[in-house]
């Protein structure tokens, strides 16, 4: 989890965004939006790792998000919510990443081995000064990934514990039988060896991970990486990487440490305001120049993957390394009465919008971006869930990912998009993103968003190496900008059917609702 002074991201004029699945050129506000679908074209597999989840040991995001314990009233699967899980299994989360963020760099996986009576108590000093009973220790984060159907992606503690600690805890998870420590997890309730194919190396070492210098990182990189042996086949290696616009710390990990890590991590965070980062903006009741810087600034994820995927091909030009963007979406300001560590705030149709831009931004960027992780997925940010005692409710931001399934390691199809202007202000952005793929049974689907709040704006699609007769979609959007799920209200926003798109001659066409994510399948 990010701390530290953000990038200041003025609102300027934003224009053309290459790519990204948004305007290659813009035309005249009063018309709507032209396409081309490049059937013909394929592009890379967007990897199904690219819809992971993060989950830290911050507020509410473990403990009563994921985690009550066997004794609960709260419906359980060996202390497992049963609501979570069933809601997560149906998105289909592939990844989940843990322990943390700024936890994991003080986090000793020792402490939550064992009998969980016997597990110390320690203070959680980066999240709300609450005590952290280390009841979800290894054990359990390992039969939750594999309760999900999901792969473990395990952030190593480089900030606050030698190389010894990150290889034994490796060796905890993945030995065979035969050594102590593999009697040991044995002991702990799993004889066999659990599969970790993801390790990153620390987290923000450049800040709640160590405050570092590049060069310093890179050589702790090397190290931790050297001695971190699995022993269930190949575990890829993140190392920790940049925030937002620091290209010279990618330069450096690249040039030293790029031999010997497998994937570099990216952290950005949308917020509304970005001058101060204690003054970020309200995520209900906020005016439309809200909406539009908050547009903007999630629209330079483009800009940052695109510089920093530059600089790896550098190094990298085969593309071997993936750019893990582990840590992306919303922060707005605490949810008022909350505990402000705990980082809890709504979640409305502008995140789901935002949910939809990103997305469609990585899957320009499918050949490089091969893996990502949402912050977080219950209670925490841009949550997936929102769980209060025995009630949960679904995010618009869920309802986008489950919208997207159908990307998960299906082959991008580029499309290029002409599209009007949505003005606010001094801000201008294209109103039109869109991204497609061909799934693995080989349909072809196609993703919109239309950003404006205002304006319908309708949309012609040339179909160039894709045959369909029909059409059928779902989509996203609400009444106001703020519309947002709530316990008393829960299905306020969710998909429903939508019949306003046709094909006829090779041409798909459609009308966008005002802030809507659409996804159309071609039949």
């Amino acid at each position: 989890m990010i701390r530290r002074a953000h990038l200041l991201l003025g609102l300027a004029l934003v224009a053309t965004l290459p790519g990204a699945g948004f305007a290659q050129d813009t035309i005249d506000s009063a018309s709507g939006a032209t396409a081309t679908l490049h059937g013909d074209q394929p592009g890379p597999v967007m990897n199904r790792q690219v819809f992971g989840q993060f989950a830290e040991h911050l507020g509410h995001g473990i403990y009563g998000g994921i985690w009550v314990g066997e004794t609960s009233s709260i419906p359980n699967d060996h202390g497992y919510r049963r609501d979570v899980l069933e809601a997560l299994r149906a998105i289909k989360v592939p990844v989940v990443r843990w322990p943390g963020g700024c936890f994991a760099d003080e986090y000793h996986w020792r402490d939550g081995v064992g009998p969980r009576g016997k597990r110390p108590v320690k203070i959680n000093t980066n999240w709300g000064g609450v005590n952290e009973d280390n009841a979800f220790g290894t054990i359990e984060y390992m039969g939750f990934v594999e309760r999900l159907g999901a792969e473990a992606y395990v952030s190593a503690n480089v900030g606050s514990a030698p190389p010894s600690e990150t290889a034994q805890w490796v060796e905890y998870m993945t030995s065979p039988n035969g050594s102590t420590l593999a009697k040991q997890r044995a002991a702990d309730g799993h004889a066999a060896p659990f599969k970790v194919p993801y390790l990153g190396i620390g987290n923000e070492l450049w800040g709640c991970g160590g405050n570092m210098r590049a060069e310093y990182a890179a050589d702790l990189t090397n190290r931790y990486a050297l001695f971190a042996k699995s022993g269930t086949g190949k575990m890829l290696k993140i190392a920790s990487g940049p925030s937002d616009a620091n290209y010279e710390w990618t330069d450096t990990l690249m040039r030293l440490s790029g031999k010997n890590i497998d994937g570099l991590s990216l952290h950005y965070y949308t917020r509304p305001r970005d001058q101060e980062w204690k003054d970020k903006g309200a995520a209900l009741g906020f005016p439309e120049s809200e909406w539009a810087s908050t547009m903007a600034h999630t629209l330079q994820m483009d800009e940052f993957v695109t510089k920093h995927s530059a600089i790896m091909d550098k190094y990298d030009p085969a593309k071997k390394v993936w750019l893990v963007v582990d840590e992306w979406g919303t922060w707005y300001d605490p949810a008022p009465g909350s505990n402000p560590g705990f980082l809890v705030q709504q979640n409305s149709v502008r995140d789901a919008v935002v949910a939809g831009l990103n997305l469609n931004i990585f899957a320009h960027h499918a050949d490089r971006v091969k893996m990502a992780a949402i912050a977080q997925m219950v209670n925490v940010l841009q949550a997936m869930l929102l769980t209060d005692g025995a009630k949960m409710v679904k995010t618009p931001t869920y309802w986008v990912f489950d919208l997207y399934k159908p990307w998960q390691d299906a082959t991008v199809l580029p499309i290029d998009v002409k599209s009007p202007w949505y003005h606010k202000d001094a801000t201008a952005l294209p109103a039109i993103s869109a991204s497609a793929v061909r799934d693995t049974a080989g349909q072809v689907h196609v993703a919109l968003v239309n950003l404006d709040p205002n304006r319908a704006i309708p949309l012609s699609i040339a179909l160039a190496g894709v045959t369909a007769s029909s059409v059928a979609g779902r989509i996203v959007t609400g009444t106001t900008m703020d519309a947002h799920n709530s316990f008393e209200q829960p299905d306020v926003v969710k998909p429903v059917a939508f019949t306003g798109a046709h094909v006829s001659g090779g041409t798909l066409s459609t009308t966008l609702p005002p802030m809507s994510v659409v996804v159309l399948d071609l039949q």
